[in-house]
């Protein structure tokens, strides 16, 4: 299915997966609005490429009142959202007892909440034209837990929550809305660990097979294009009736 003619959001997509998911939708023919900090430059340059309309606004998706003034942008603009790519997201590492109140409540309002207010503000749009994709890029820590990682993993728990009960709320549409559950993908975040241990002895080439032993069996990163081939499935024809489903492409993490 070629996307011609529809227009799709990704939030925190001026770098990494949210970039890489917007790059694979380009291709396929979506005109794309690309959302996130800093200078937009070369994301933009990467997306337009393809040929198809590329645009960027940096409203903060933590904040509902930007959220909506982007959703207003794109519809003024582009017509609306057809496809919403919930991405944008941080992460904090620290036990419960110790872990900063403002960086939980940071992480909820942008892992969490945005996608709740993202959902919510497109929803309207796309029951008037009859067709419409929520992808919510949720995490295996949606499913499984790890130390530290308290506000992260409650929030993609949260996601997926969220997801089934928008699958199921648009059942008798043709708007679905799943949730793709990434395990490691070579962020920058991912590489800052990998460095961490190398600092400690060792090889970076060792680190990283180390890092990715401890859970990923394929001992190989999923890729940014990856998760957008995958987004596109759920758009065509074919994911149509895939509906409040937690995708996992993990390397095989979670089938331990």
């Amino acid at each position: 299915m070629a996307l011609d003619g529809k227009t799709a959001l990704v939030t925190g997509s001026t770098s990494g997966i949210g970039l890489g998911i917007a790059s694979v939708l380009a291709r396929h023919g979506a005109n794309v609005v690309i959302n996130g900090f800093g200078d937009p430059a070369q994301a933009l340059a990467e997306v337009r490429r393809h040929g198809t309309q590329v645009a960027h606004h940096g409203a903060d998706v933590s904040d509902p009142t930007q959220l909506a003034e982007l959703f207003e942008y794109v519809q003024a603009s582009f017509g609306g959202v057809d496809i919403l790519v919930n991405n944008a997201g941080i992460q904090h590492v620290a036990a419960v007892e110790a872990f900063p109140v403002e960086r939980w409540d940071a992480i909820i309002a942008i892992n969490l909440s945005s996608v709740f207010h993202g959902t919510r503000l497109a929803l309207p749009g796309m029951r008037e034209k009859g067709w419409g994709r929520i992808v919510n890029i949720a995490s295996v820590h949606g499913q499984v837990g790890s130390v530290g990682k308290s506000a992260y993993v409650a929030a993609k728990h949260g996601v997926i929550g969220l997801t089934k009960v928008v699958g199921l709320e648009t059942a008798t549409t043709q708007i679905t809305c799943n949730a793709i559950c990434p395990g490691f993908v070579l962020t920058p975040l991912v590489q800052k660990q990998i460095d961490d241990r190398a600092a400690r002895g060792g090889d970076p080439a060792a680190a990283q097979r180390e890092l990715l032993a401890e859970k990923q069996p394929s001992l190989e990163f999923v890729t940014p294009e990856h998760l957008g081939e995958l987004v596109m499935f759920l758009c065509s024809e074919a994911g149509s009736q895939v509906r409040g489903a937690a995708w996992n492409i993990d390397g095989g993490w979670l089938a331990q």
